[in-house]
């Protein structure tokens, strides 16, 4: 097959600057593509092998077609992004109201789907990865079309050794810190107020893993977040509270484990017991390259993982 050339004026990539003048972009898109790639003022100019020609034409068109639906792709996150978009054809945002929350890597949009098809599913990753963002979104979204009638939200009241009994303050306060993730992914999506709201109205409940022995949860999204630090008892307890047209995620990173020796994570073992058993449980492992934060959190990530080894 022949070399030919191709073109096409790129106007909503105008909008990504560190795409147009930075070299190490230019050179990753045309190691990925296999063509030589120029941006000559408002036009992309493509020259390769017509079938690679035509894959990478068809790529950038998808590009420009979610810049133009409002998803802001950042310079940190640009090559996790384009193989998002080589590799999935159509890639679903989550919507609240006016506003479109799109996946930024393979992982995560997978993810977003396995929730959307799913009754239970697992999201297990390191810290970054925007495994509780991502699911309260869903959630969010989820009761705004009214799929489901609550949200639930749940963590394990274990963090680095300490106990809710040294907490100062009544419950609402003790349990506060450790919800806070929560609370900070809920405000940013619907704000405060509404937030407040709902949680006075009963949509959305907010509470320690604990409180949800002997509930059977209908029409509900359920998350428990940081999930590794469950014990086996409380996670079964957790799972065995799904009832009919509920959803469940579960989140967490097991690497970050602090609960007491010689106690395990219930999230380590149920991941090992429910894969496979059902087509309507899924689990997403996720790695640093799906890490959306500072790119040195990812850097971070796998100097540990390699110490470890």
């Amino acid at each position: 097959m022949g070399i030919i050339k191709d073109s096409f004026v790129a106007d909503k990539l105008l909008e990504l600057p560190f795409l147009w003048n930075s070299d190490k972009h230019t050179a990753f898109l045309e190691k990925r593509l296999k063509v030589s790639v120029v941006f000559r003022g408002g036009e992309l100019v493509i020259k390769g092998e017509e079938k690679k020609v035509k894959d990478a034409l068809e790529y950038f068109n998808r590009l420009e077609t979610v810049v133009a639906s409002g998803y802001s792709v950042k310079d940190s996150g640009f090559e996790q992004f384009f193989e998002l978009l080589c590799s999935n054809g159509s890639i679903k945002p989550i919507t609240i109201k006016n506003r479109h929350i799109f996946p930024k890597t393979v992982n995560q949009s997978e993810y977003l789907n396995k929730i959307r098809n799913s009754s239970i599913v697992m999201g297990i990753g390191p810290s970054g990865t925007g495994k509780t963002y991502l699911t309260v979104a869903m959630a969010v979204e989820s009761l705004l079309s009214g799929a489901v009638q609550r949200i639930i939200l749940a963590r394990p009241a274990v963090e680095a050794g300490e106990s809710l009994g040294y907490l100062p303050g009544d419950l609402s306060e003790k349990i506060n810190p450790y919800l806070r993730p929560l609370y900070d992914a809920l405000y940013d999506m619907i704000g405060p107020e509404k937030v407040e709201r709902y949680i006075e109205n009963g949509k959305i409940e907010i509470a320690p893993l604990a409180y949800m022995r002997g509930r059977t949860l209908n029409r509900s999204f359920a998350i428990l977040d940081e999930a590794q630090n469950s014990s086996v008892t409380q996670m079964k307890m957790f799972l065995t509270r799904l009832g009919f047209g509920s959803k469940m995620v579960i989140t967490g990173d097991i690497t970050q484990v602090d609960l007491p020796e010689p106690k395990k994570s219930g999230l380590l073992i149920s991941a090992k017991i429910l894969e496979g058993i059902d087509k309507n449980i899924k689990i997403v492992r996720f790695n640093s390259a799906d890490i959306v934060r500072n790119p040195l959190v990812s850097k971070i990530i796998d100097a540990y993982e390699k110490q470890k080894d």
